[in-house]
């Protein structure tokens, strides 16, 4: 069986998303079941050049994993003739740059969110990628998870009638670093560095929202630095300049109102880490990242209120659940294989740099509403004619 091999530069991977999920579950893990296959039966195989900032890391991923090519020179990188892709998981701040090479060397660009730190930032870059004629696409890996992805049969198959509303609930308690290691970088509480959960959650709550429930059209946020104190890497105690919680109201189109509640400040008494209740006239459904259960209308109790007895019914078993039907992939890693198909089959791909804008304008927009104490229109975006 013939081969097509596909040289992907792979920048950030020291970086702990970037190492795990993109390189070790997707990556290397595509490598090691032989590749996919292509429209014409064609093995796709992809060739990573691992590029990062440290070399003695470069150096160890790579012997780990099996890996000949790494470099800390993104141009030496880009000019391999056999690359076809540029990836970048980097801090985002450093992110802007590396597209803009990748654009300059003709190669087709895939990345983390957000696309930039800033909405005129992302525009700009989006509409340079849009120019460039470029195949891109942005990373939206929650849409692969299984229990959305049931969430999302449940929707298109008509299961809940007219959605009413969906609640989320995200989040971890992240330690502070100095009685014990935290589970996040530093950076991620400094928004001089970027970080904040605002910025990293509202990019993913756009496109879950979007392409499972309606087009959000408009946003209230309360934002919260609920710790103002923890220790970075090095044992060294900082100030947290960035927001650690968030607390959202969406309006979405055609009435339904999403609240979804971000942390890295509360102790999980849920299921799994993120949870979603979707309510409708005709059923219900809670997902998480694997599992899927469901109440329909016909099997819905008659709860009554009364705070003076006990509870007589366990409210849980009365959910049934929804099955596999199919079996689920590591979600970076099935957008990983659509992506790579994309460039060799042009199979349809919908994930852009124009929704990794909107990623970012729902961001934005969440800081500014916080800021005012308000709710804001999501606008309309303007990226100018090509």
């Amino acid at each position: 069986m013939s081969e097509r091999r596909i040289g992907i530069v792979m920048n950030g991977v020291t970086g702990r998303m970037g190492l795990r999920q993109h390189l070790e579950r997707s990556i290397v893990a595509i490598r090691e079941q032989g590749g996919i296959q292509a429209a014409d039966g064609t093995m796709i195989i992809p060739d990573p050049i691992l590029v990062g900032r440290n070399e003695l890391k470069l150096r160890r991923i790579a012997e780990t994993y099996g890996l000949s090519r790494w470099t800390t020179d993104v141009a030496e990188a880009l000019a391999e003739p056999d690359v076809e892709i540029y990836f970048d998981s980097q801090l985002t701040q450093l992110r802007e740059k590396g597209v803009r090479a990748a654009v300059e060397a003709g190669k087709a660009i895939y990345c983390e969110k957000p696309i930039a730190d800033s909405l005129d930032a992302a525009v700009d870059l989006a509409r340079l990628v849009r120019d460039s004629g470029l195949k891109n696409g942005v990373v939206q890996d929650k849409l692969s998870l299984p229990g959305l992805r049931k969430l999302k049969r449940l929707v298109d198959g008509g299961f809940f009638g007219k959605i009413l509303s969906v609640r989320g609930e995200f989040g971890y308690w992240v330690f502070e670093g100095d009685w014990q290691e935290a589970q996040r970088p530093s950076w991620n509480y400094k928004s001089e560095e970027g970080g904040g959960i605002i910025v990293d959650m509202f990019c993913h709550w756009r496109y879950v929202l979007d392409q499972i429930f309606g087009e959000v059209k408009s946003v209230y946020c309360q934002g919260a630095t609920h710790l103002p104190a923890r220790w970075d890497e090095q044992g060294k105690e900082y100030a947290a300049t960035a927001d650690d919680a968030a607390y959202g109201v969406f309006e979405l189109e055609g009435g339904i109102v999403a609240q979804l509640n971000s942390s890295w400040t509360t102790r999980v008494f849920r299921d799994e880490l993120v949870e979603f209740q979707v309510d409708g006239t005709e059923g219900s459904a809670v997902a998480g990242l694997r599992n899927c259960r469901v109440q329909h209308r016909s099997a819905t109790p008659k709860p009554v209120w009364n705070p003076d007895i006990p509870a007589t019914e366990n409210f849980r078993e009365q959910w049934a659940t929804v099955p596999d039907n199919e079996t689920f992939d590591n979600g970076f890693k099935v957008q990983w294989e659509m992506f790579l198909r994309h460039i060799v089959d042009d199979a349809p791909w919908s994930w852009d740099f124009v929704e990794g804008v909107k990623g970012v304008q729902l961001a934005e927009l969440g800081l500014q509403s916080w800021r005012e104490g308000r709710k804001l229109e999501v606008p309309a975006l303007d990226l100018g004619a090509k």
